[in-house]
């Protein structure tokens, strides 16, 4: 009688977590249009310079959006990593801290822009999408690499006479400020037009290339590329939010690991690195195995 109970439950939740997966969009837009709501940027071409810049958003949302209100961590943390004097860089690190200890990487599933690019970009149809390959796993630790190497070590060490560091990771990698920042301020500005030389087409490339791998590998820039994520991600076992797994009332279908688009086991580990806590795991499962909160 109870396996006969779970089997109709199964039936009634097979399809709450693409219901759940709309809403969990529908948020992410709405964040994304309070965080650059600075609308007279995109008639004039002009970046947002009021107070509110000074505060850091938690996602990737360049600085250089025209309607950005706030800043990217990761380019703020680039450009004052440098001068230990510089009062700015202590509150990067602390709120980055601070976030991740709270939420973990919460931030990549529900609150980051491009996060949401992404998954919109997924949905289009092809005809062979790639859930996994050879050295995926391995190729996750990039984002470790390029966290340490173009956000931590070249800003550090290589600073002008101000203690400021260049934003390495922002001009020679990120295709997010290409996407938000680098075309809509050409498109913008004429005056920017003939200033176009071979970084921006190498960011632009990147960006293409980032958008049609999106199309068949499931966020491959929050995989293999984001230091942001790369940063979260160590919070997550120990994050004040956290996902909990009733084994008692686990019934080990399997459904869970399968609607995992991040291709992680919640069985196993259900605050594991690459989660980004978008909860298709706990909508997807038939008996409310899985559950989250605040940390006891």
């Amino acid at each position: 009688m109870d396996r006969v109970k779970k089997l109709i439950n199964f039936g009634t939740k097979k399809n709450r977590y693409k219901i759940m997966d709309r809403f969990r969009h529908l948020f992410q837009s709405i964040w994304f249009l309070i965080t650059n709501s600075y609308f007279e940027g995109f008639k004039t071409g002009k970046i947002y310079g009021g107070d509110l810049k000074k505060v850091c958003v938690p996602g990737m949302n360049c600085y250089s959006c025209p309607g950005a209100k706030g800043s990217c961590p990761i380019g703020a943390l680039q450009a004052v990593i440098g001068n230990s004097d510089y009062k700015f860089s202590y509150y990067v690190v602390g709120f980055l801290f601070f976030i991740g200890a709270l939420i973990g990487r919460f931030v990549c599933g529900w609150l980051c822009p491009f996060g949401l690019v992404q998954d919109l970009l997924h949905k289009i149809p092809f005809f062979k999408k790639v859930e996994t390959f050879k050295f995926d796993k391995h190729l996750r630790k990039l984002k470790y690499v390029i966290l340490l190497v173009f956000v931590i070590i070249l800003p550090l060490f290589i600073v002008d006479i101000l203690g400021q560091g260049s934003p390495y990771f922002c001009k020679l990698v990120c295709p997010v400020g290409m996407l938000e920042g680098g075309i809509p301020l050409v498109l913008l500005n004429e005056s920017m037009r003939g200033a176009i030389g071979f970084l921006y087409y190498w960011k632009g490339l990147i960006l293409v290339l980032t958008i049609l791998l999106s199309i068949v590998v499931y966020r491959p820039f929050c995989k293999y590329i984001c230091p942001l994520g790369a940063i979260y991600s160590v919070f997550n076992p120990i994050s004040v939010f956290r996902y909990r797994l009733d084994q008692d009332k686990c019934i080990g279908c399997g459904r869970c690991k399968r609607v995992c688009q991040m291709n992680i086991d919640p069985v196993q580990n259900c605050n594991h690195l690459e989660c980004i806590r978008c909860a298709r795991c706990k909508n997807a499962c038939p008996v409310d195995a899985i559950s989250y909160g605040i940390k006891n």
